[in-house]
């Protein structure tokens, strides 16, 4: 694992060891995990970790074959794959951050290696994502499958429409739009491979049945004009989940933590500390 270790001082060290998974830790404190969403890459984070170091000690990932980290995933990485491999590389116990992806990757985690999860936060995620007979609260699955059949054609054109529709319909939609576009491949540039595999779990993963099972302290983060994951889906997450909270941003998209940073913390660090 490429990965990094904590000095005395709370900075992080990078390790020289090259290897498929990127993850930096900073800080000291009880730990928190943050694990991006579809495409993107840690540094999407930047704003939320500066909030947290003063009291907690922060694991960043890159997704396999997202960001630094370099090396793709085996063809066919399944969200089980997926979540085994992110345990592996992460402190026990923490408590998980996980937005878009990242929350039903984290999810997965608190299924399979409860004892790893001490609390869960789900920002604009949900445990499933496409539109069902009997779960209106997703994307249409043409929708994915048409960006699915984009991606080798242009798959950097699909990944700026993809954050467009990230914060389609949020306050100050264009300046996170700009932002977005100019993090997007500071990490360098995504594996088509795991783009392809990340759409084919948000496609076909179904944990609804699977959530009663999650008995950590749960908080539900959602934004109110989110267009890839409805906030009517937190209401129904909710009613899943044996302890979980919700809290709807009035005026957000899918990445609150860009548009209302400030509430974003509050509730986070208020739902830590507890």
């Amino acid at each position: 694992m490429m990965g990094s270790s904590v000095d005395g001082d709370g900075m992080s060290e990078a390790s020289p060891i090259a290897s498929s998974l990127y993850t930096e830790t900073i800080g000291v404190g009880p730990d928190v995990v943050l694990v991006h969403g579809w495409g993107m890459h840690s540094g999407v984070w930047e704003d939320v970790v500066e909030s947290l170091l003063d009291h907690y000690r922060v694991t960043l990932l890159d997704l396999p074959g997202h960001g630094y980290s370099r090396m793709p995933p085996a063809a066919g990485h399944t969200l089980s794959d997926l979540a085994s491999t992110l345990a592996a590389a992460t402190p026990a116990p923490a408590a998980w951050v996980g937005w878009s992806l990242g929350g039903l990757a984290a999810q997965q985690v608190a299924l399979v290696a409860p004892e790893r999860v001490g609390r869960l936060v789900l920002v604009n995620s949900t445990p499933c994502f496409v539109q069902r007979p009997d779960w209106p609260h997703g994307i249409a699955r043409p929708v994915l499958r048409r960006f699915a059949e984009e991606l080798r054609q242009d798959y950097r054109a699909v990944l700026k429409r993809f954050i467009a529709l990230e914060v389609h319909g949020s306050e100050h939609s264009t300046a996170q739009l700009h932002r977005l576009k100019a993090m997007l491949f500071q990490h360098g540039q995504p594996d088509v491979h795991a783009l392809e595999d990340g759409l084919t779990m948000l496609e076909t993963s179904d944990l609804r049945s699977e959530l009663p099972r999650i008995a950590c302290p749960t908080l539900l983060l959602m934004g109110q004009r989110d267009q890839l994951v409805p906030a009517a889906a937190g209401e129904a997450l909710r009613d899943l989940l044996p302890d979980a909270g919700l809290h709807i941003f009035p005026r957000a998209g899918h990445a609150p933590f860009f548009s209302h940073l400030p509430e974003f913390v509050a509730k986070l660090r208020a739902f830590l500390d507890a």
